[in-house]
């Protein structure tokens, strides 16, 4: 304890003896003096009584990042497209129908998963295929022009985070993981430099596995400096480790650069969002609903947690993916859904439901029509 908080320990402990006495300016330094008190002392309620940890520098975000933030508006991601093995293979691709359909059910941001890593060559400058860039850019300017935001990620490198590798990736050494990754960006952020600030980067999809905390801190800051090659002030967007858990914020270093943006992924309580999936071993029973009284709890907390460590470190979060799987009865996804989205809405950050048109989407691609319960949950009051 310093000799200032000292010295408001002793008169504030003196002042309590003689509350009763006090006149009413003095009751009032009074009430001012403990609560200064208590943050001093790390006892105050509010953002510091999250277990938070701000970074010993803080390099907060420009406030065209945070006008960016509050202009996206509600969000939807445009998954298993663009980021299967090949367009096609998951039996969705990106058609000029959902993005105007998108836009006119009331989104205005799109976050667009890509697997780059599987259309780049294996051998240096690990060049990216032309076919592929220009459907890419195709789709992202079509995006664009519709009014959207749209959010540009690599997705699903499974060499790179070590994971079991999907039937048609295309495989190089692991000892060129990162060099490819970064050259990538490289070519990414040369070919969109000239797109509008709506156009946001987003380094990479839920780093896990192999890529630690120090070993993503390090590819995501080396990455950032390529991009700040061709693109200065474009905004970009990056999120922990343990697949962009909000509780693993703490472990990410943001690299000093007033043009960032977090994301954090949120899918709690897991076992009633990912109910009945085929890719979780063992498989998750179905029949789980949402959301009795613990069940907000967890959801309230977790969301809350990111706005703690927006506030601590002054970067905006956004809400990169959240959503429930379709095995999971509609009654309780809506509940999931809508509470999701009030809670985030409530703390400030835009969110981008995942996803659009597949096992956890709002749109059903056969009857080209949106579902209605889930809609109303996401864009209803």
């Amino acid at each position: 304890m310093n000799v200032s908080v000292w010295a408001a320990f002793i008169m504030t402990i003196h002042l309590a003896k003689n509350f009763a006495n006090l006149s009413l300016l003095w009751r009032a330094w009074f009430v001012f003096a403990l609560g200064n008190l208590l943050v001093a002392c790390g006892g105050s309620e509010g953002p510091s009584s999250d277990p938070v940890q701000p970074p010993v520098i803080i390099n907060k975000a420009a406030e065209k990042v945070w006008d960016l933030s509050r202009s996206m508006g509600p969000g939807i991601n445009f998954g298993n497209m663009l980021d299967a093995p090949n367009e096609g293979d998951w039996g969705l691709t990106v058609k000029q129908e959902y993005i105007q359909a998108a836009w006119a059910q009331g989104f205005r941001t799109i976050r667009l998963p890509v697997r780059w890593s599987n259309h780049a060559s294996g051998a240096y400058p690990y060049t990216i295929d032309g076919a592929f860039l220009n459907r890419v850019t195709s789709v992202v300017d079509q995006m664009l022009a519709q009014g959207f935001h749209v959010v540009l990620n690599m997705h699903h490198h499974r060499q790179l985070d070590g994971d079991t590798i999907d039937l048609g990736d295309f495989l190089v050494p692991d000892a060129i993981l990162e060099e490819r990754f970064v050259s990538i960006w490289s070519q990414i952020g040369h070919h969109f430099a000239s797109r509008s600030d709506k156009l946001l980067f987003e380094l990479y999809n839920e780093p896990h596995g192999l890529l630690t905390a120090n070993r993503w801190n390090a590819l995501a800051d080396t990455t950032l400096k390529q991009i700040r090659i061709s693109n200065k002030e474009r905004v970009v967007v990056i999120g922990p480790t343990s697949f962009n858990d909000p509780y693993a914020l703490s472990t990410l270093v943001m690299p000093a650069d007033p043009y960032l943006m977090a994301t954090v992924h949120f899918y709690q309580p897991f076992a009633f969002t990912h109910q009945g999936v085929s890719w979780v071993t063992p498989q998750l029973p179905v029949g789980t609903t949402c959301c009795d009284p613990e069940q907000s709890s967890t959801i309230f907390a977790g969301i809350q947690h990111s706005r703690y460590w927006s506030d601590a470190t002054g970067y905006p979060v956004l809400l990169g993916e959240f959503g429930a799987y379709s095995a999971a009865d509609t009654a309780s996804r809506v509940n999931y859904t809508r509470l999701v989205r009030q809670t985030a809405t409530a703390n400030r950050m835009p969110w981008v439901y995942w996803e659009f048109a597949s096992d956890f989407g709002i749109y059903d691609p056969v009857a080209n029509a949106f579902r209605p319960e889930l809609t109303q949950a996401l864009l209803g009051n």
